[in-house]
């Protein structure tokens, strides 16, 4: 698989499944200072003295290179993650694939005869709807991993304009998030956002997203960006309740490192969105 590099290669749609769906409005897009940029869900049956110990340890800052192992850990847990919802859930979305699969499984009456290969017909559709989600996503992940994901010093840090952020609950990496200036539109694109599945529940994504917020702001940015192919609901939930109004949607995305092959196309199907929070205008 050809990956072409640098910049604006392997952009960031797949990630932020998770995100844990967070209640809120679009009041919570309002911009707040670096420290009140977490949002605590500690359960009401703690002590307060609890709740203020886990406040402390909850931080969210600036990547450093001693981060890279654990940011790719989180990145690369957050991609696989993917493959059964795209495989799987996100069939419930298209409609066409659903009718195509339907007439494939009639055919296959028709042309055997066999009630017993009709009946596997729909588990052999899915497994081959897994092993191309797994194939795609796998590339995708390689290609990533291999641009941005390799040096994210140099494509994040560096550049004027972009960022990439850590959050740290009780001294350990639990989430990631980037910030990409595009100069041409004056926007920043939120990228490769990801938590950790062993602390979702937390806020941890939402901070992230506000303090992406946090940074368009300072450096005068007109617009906040973000692209996705969540198939969870609660990934699209949290971009609202962050103020994104979703602004577009292709339903046959082609992700970096796919082939496009006529099975390929049969198998792995994938809905982009498009997200814009407006800050202020040009």
């Amino acid at each position: 698989m050809h990956c072409s590099s640098p910049k604006m290669v392997c952009e960031t749609k797949i990630v932020a499944d998770d995100h844990e769906a967070i209640p809120g409005t679009k009041k919570d897009s309002i911009i707040v200072s670096s420290s009140q940029m977490w949002t605590s869900s500690s359960s009401p049956s703690h002590s307060a003295r609890e709740s203020k110990v886990e406040k402390r340890n909850q931080v969210i800052r600036e990547f450093e290179r001693s981060d890279h192992e654990m940011v790719r850990r989180i990145f690369n847990e957050g991609i696989m993650e993917r493959i059964p919802n795209s495989a799987f859930r996100g069939i419930k979305q298209q409609t066409l694939t659903q009718c195509i699969y339907a007439l494939l499984t009639v055919m296959c009456y028709v042309m055997t005869k066999s009630f017993t290969l009709t009946f596997c017909m729909p588990f052999i559709l899915m497994g081959a709807r897994y092993y191309y989600s797994r194939k795609v996503i796998l590339n995708y992940l390689d290609c990533a991993l291999h641009t941005d994901m390799a040096d994210i010093e140099a494509y994040y840090m560096k550049p004027t304009g972009s960022c990439f952020w850590v959050a740290v609950l009780q001294g350990q990496v639990v989430g990631i998030v980037a910030a990409q200036g595009r100069e041409e539109d004056n926007t920043v694109e939120l990228r490769r956002m990801s938590v950790d599945s062993r602390f979702r529940g937390k806020g941890i994504a939402k901070a992230l997203g506000r303090r992406v917020l946090e940074f368009a702001m300072l450096n005068n940015y007109s617009a906040v960006v973000l692209g996705t192919t969540a198939v969870k609901m609660a990934a699209h939930k949290l971009y609202e309740s962050l103020g994104f109004r979703r602004v577009g949607e292709t339903e046959d995305y082609t992700l970096p490192g796919m082939t496009r092959s006529p099975l390929e196309r049969l198998f792995f199907q994938i809905r982009y969105s498009r997200y814009r929070l407006q800050l202020h205008e040009e």
